[in-house]
């Protein structure tokens, strides 16, 4: 994959967690959360840590996945190896490779 296409992944999704954040620590305080009924551990900078990166993954596996779908046929089924250096048993050593 290019950096280009990493760029296309990345970067909205990096914007689309700070705005998540934004939102949700708009309306709930870190000291108020709880994980399997006891109250977190963490300080409020850890909390704020862990959720944007957790928004971002998220949303990069939705840019990923928009991504991955936009490719033509072509993209997803070519051959990265030359076709003098593939394998004799290579299924695409065909002259449509």
């Amino acid at each position: 994959m290019t950096a280009q296409r990493w760029m296309w992944i990345a970067w909205p999704a990096f914007l689309v967690a700070a705005v998540l954040e934004m939102i949700v620590f708009a309306m709930i305080d870190p000291s108020d959360l709880h994980w399997f009924g006891s109250p977190l551990e963490l300080s409020r900078p850890a909390v704020y840590t862990l959720a944007f990166f957790t928004f971002w993954l998220v949303a990069m596996v939705s840019s990923a996945l928009t991504t991955l779908l936009s490719m033509s046929p072509f993209e997803v089924n070519r051959c990265p190896v030359p076709q003098d250096q593939r394998p004799q048993d290579c299924a695409k050593n065909g002259s449509c490779g």
